[in-house]
């Protein structure tokens, strides 16, 4: 869904229905009508946002009397809503700052480790083998925004992304990646070796020694 967070969409047509969404859920006629499109121009539109996981039917309507079967609302989904927040990375790097401030690094280092924790209570326990487990720990870490993936090398485990969900702020925090490893490793029952890079692109990379797994 990044794609959407491009300028250059909010300028577009399918940009426009996305942002009168916002404002309130309408009917296919109401969004053709603000927009001077056909109906059918629209329904192709919001087909292609559906698809995308933008938007969704929220239910149905009546148009009035005598004006035929009852038309559906669309709104957008829980999910969309987040392309139009820009606070979370401002934000959480300020209070890294704060806690740094109060309680020191290795402070800091603690709280954000049970945070990962509390993450992973509540995505739940899981089970199977240790692969098993960290292919379900990578699943819950793509869908905080992690775009990782599970190989194995030389006998160890190697989970390795190709973005990282706190990339805003682990450059001035690199001890963040404490909490993404504390979720990965309470996730998959496993000790879990947080070794992210944190250059330009920050990439989330975590190893898993064999020996250490546990059982499974």
């Amino acid at each position: 869904m990044a794609v959407y967070l491009d300028e250059r969409f909010f300028r577009s047509t399918r940009g426009r229905i996305v942002v009168l969404l916002r404002r309130a859920s309408r009917r296919v006629d109401e969004l053709a009508r603000e927009l001077g499109l056909t109906d059918n121009a629209v329904r192709a539109h919001l087909a292609a946002l559906e698809r995308d996981g933008v938007v969704r039917q929220g239910g149905t309507v009546r148009r009035g009397r005598g004006a035929g079967k009852p038309a559906h609302v669309y709104e957008l989904t829980p999910e969309a809503e987040g392309m139009f927040s820009r606070a979370y990375e401002p934000v959480l790097s300020r209070l890294l700052d704060v806690l740094v401030e109060e309680m020191g690094r290795e402070g800091e280092e603690e709280l954000l480790r049970e945070a990962g924790v509390r993450v992973a209570a509540d995505f739940g326990v899981f089970s199977g083998s240790v692969r098993e487990r960290l292919e379900a720990a990578v699943g819950a870490l793509n869908e905080l925004g992690g775009f990782a993936e599970l190989v194995e090398e030389e006998g160890s485990f190697l989970i390795r992304g190709h973005g990282c969900p706190l990339s805003g702020v682990v450059s001035g925090h690199p001890e963040a990646c404490r909490l993404a490893e504390a979720l990965v490793s309470g996730l998959a029952g496993v000790k879990v070796h947080e070794r992210c890079e944190r250059g330009g692109s920050p990439r989330c990379r975590f190893e898993v020694v064999p020996g250490e797994a546990g059982g499974g």
